[in-house]
């Protein structure tokens, strides 16, 4: 399956064999979750989402450094 996430300043996507949590497939792109919000059709997800087919997600940054 084919996981995109885009936003401002993200453009990644990861193909995956199995069922992963949302969790699991932002840190193999490189995506800290602990600094994003990520959302589907206006939806926020919960980072324990479990992500079996193609999807493209919004990620939203919430914080930043300083």
């Amino acid at each position: 399956m084919l996981i995109k996430f885009y936003g401002r300043d993200i453009e990644q996507s990861i193909e995956l064999d199995k069922p992963t949590k949302l969790r699991d497939a932002l840190l193999k792109c490189n995506i800290l979750p602990s600094t994003i919000i990520v959302s589907f059709e206006d939806k926020i997800i919960p980072l324990s989402t479990i992500l079996s087919n193609d999807i493209e997600l919004l990620v939203t940054i919430v914080s930043s450094g300083g």
